[in-house]
């Protein structure tokens, strides 16, 4: 007697998450649908297709009411959720000092990332931020895995509630520090596809910092030298 298939929808923009919507379609008893974008994430669609779980593993868009009310959606956020919820939670992790966390799956509800959690893995946080997410979307796959396979019941957040601000572009110029690790620190928490590097601002012209590794001399790190527009 064949196992029952499941369908399941990934929600994703990123390449990095390529080769992990592959694996999993691979699976046995495993149906996989890819939506990449905003656009795509229709209710006509997805109701079409009816899947058992959506799973938005790094998707920075709005989740409509209309898709989570009527199926069951699945957020992956980088922290110890209460701990940290709102934007930006890799760098403001970093910021905080912190060398470790956990991968939160939560259920999606109307209040950014206050539903009731299904499992939580750890993730360490070294590295410039591409690697933290390269890392991230493999212990993701594991979660999604997981949940495919148990179907756990998502049990409510327990703890004091922490909530993080969204950074902006501007918060990447690092030109008034002068402490050499927490310069490290926000050259490597932004060195990814997507983000806007660390920089520092001269005159007329924008030095952009990436690639960054700390040594006994100091940074060592890779700039891009552009000009201001309108300068």
């Amino acid at each position: 007697m064949s196992l029952e298939t499941i369908k399941i929808i990934i929600a994703t923009p990123h390449k990095r998450y390529d080769e992990i919507v592959n694996q999993i379609s691979r699976i046995e008893n495993v149906d996989v649908l890819r939506i990449e974008n905003l656009n795509n994430l229709e209710l006509k669609k997805i109701s079409k297709f009816n899947p058992r779980y959506i799973f938005f593993p790094h998707w920075s868009w709005k989740i409509p009411s209309s898709i989570y009310l009527n199926f069951e959606c699945v957020i992956f956020h980088m922290t110890d959720l209460p701990y940290g919820r709102g934007g930006s939670p890799l760098q403001n992790l970093i910021i905080h000092g912190h060398k470790n966390t956990k991968v939160s799956a939560i259920k999606c509800v109307k209040e950014i990332d206050a539903g009731p959690i299904y499992l939580k893995n750890k993730l360490s946080l070294s590295g410039n931020a591409e690697q933290i997410f390269k890392r991230l979307s493999k212990v993701i796959k594991k979660m999604i895995i997981n949940i495919i396979d148990h179907r756990p019941n998502p049990k409510d957040q327990i703890g004091e509630i922490v909530s993080f601000k969204r950074r902006n572009p501007q918060d990447s110029d690092i030109g008034e520090l002068d402490d050499l690790n927490l310069i490290y620190d926000y050259i490597r928490m932004l060195d990814a596809e997507g983000y806007p590097n660390a920089y520092i601002k001269l005159g007329n012209l924008k030095y952009e910092l990436s690639s960054s590794k700390i040594t006994s001399e100091g940074i060592v790190a890779k700039v891009i030298i552009k000009k201001i527009h309108g300068a």
